[in-house]
């Protein structure tokens, strides 16, 4: 089966899009009337964004003490990452390492040319060859979608939202004993509504990336019974690892191959569909496959 552009994913990241920035104006002007200058919000707001767009990559591999590795380290991932690259007619990305009980992957990066995929030893020592260039074509397809980058966008907005309610009190507190202050309150309580329906929006769009980049992942590979594999052993290893170790990269959730949360309150509020139905859609695809 051929590369098809995913249409379906490509309106949601529009529309996500539309949305955030409907929101980051609201946001801009909620801040304008709690007293900060426009300058102050255009070189402020102008180097988070600036930040976030050059180093997200950089900040999202350190959080997982993870470091890029050459070909002496690693010739065999490297070989697999290349060739699936190959593939997916995509410049070879940069190739990441953490040492993490933790079996996950991701990707990360601004732009096709310029983007990293990361693999945990504990991804590398679960599963077998086949299922791990299964995992690595699923984050390639993600480059390929560019969703990558618009999920690093649409969560900076919510970063900002969720630092201004979480520390907002702070610069609120005192001006208010004195009978003033109040538009700090109103800064805090806004940025709560855009933290909770970016939040949202986020989530909704992590959801659909996910079941494009696993049918994208399975047509690189050309193995749909690989991917669903490996997403079963993933899954199912997550019970066996430390809690710490689960905790320490929760921040990571969207971007992984298989979310680290479970239980009930993880399920309302979850970044991936569940499991079991990645696997059905992986199986529907390799029937399909077969027919072609």
């Amino acid at each position: 089966m051929q590369w098809q552009p995913d249409w379906g994913l490509r309106g949601r990241m529009v529309v996500t899009m539309f949305l955030l920035f409907a929101l980051y104006i609201v946001f801009v002007g909620v801040l304008a009337s709690a007293g900060v200058g426009l300058v102050g919000i255009v070189v402020v707001m102008g180097l988070f964004s600036f930040g976030q767009l050059f180093f997200s990559d950089k900040l999202a591999l350190r959080s997982m003490g993870a470091k890029r590795v050459d070909e002496n380290e690693y010739p065999d991932l490297h070989r697999s990452v290349s060739r699936l690259a190959q593939q997916a007619d995509l410049p070879k990305p940069d190739v990441a390492v953490a040492d993490s009980s933790v079996p996950n992957a991701f990707a990360t990066g601004r732009s096709k040319k310029n983007s990293t995929v990361c693999v945990t030893t504990g991804i590398m020592e679960t599963l077998e060859q086949d299922e791990l260039e299964g995992v690595i074509a699923h984050e390639l397809a993600h480059i390929k979608n560019r969703d990558v980058v618009v999920m690093t966008i649409a969560s900076f907005l919510s970063t900002i939202a969720f630092m201004i309610v979480r520390w907002g009190w702070l610069f609120g507190g005192g001006r208010n004993r004195r009978g003033g202050g109040g538009g700090i309150f109103v800064a805090i309580a806004v940025s709560l509504v855009v933290w909770i329906v970016s939040y949202i929006l986020i989530r909704a769009l992590s959801r659909y990336r996910e079941y494009a980049a696993d049918r994208g992942g399975a047509i690189i590979s050309g193995q749909p019974s690989a991917l669903a594999s490996a997403l079963a052993k993933i899954d199912n290893r997550m019970d066996r690892v430390p809690k710490e170790d689960l905790r320490s990269q929760s921040e990571m959730n969207a971007f992984f191959i298989v979310p680290i949360s479970k239980g009930m309150i993880a399920n309302l509020f979850r970044t991936h569909p569940s499991t079991e139905k990645r696997i059905d859609r992986l199986q529907e695809l390799e029937r399909e496959m077969e027919t072609v």
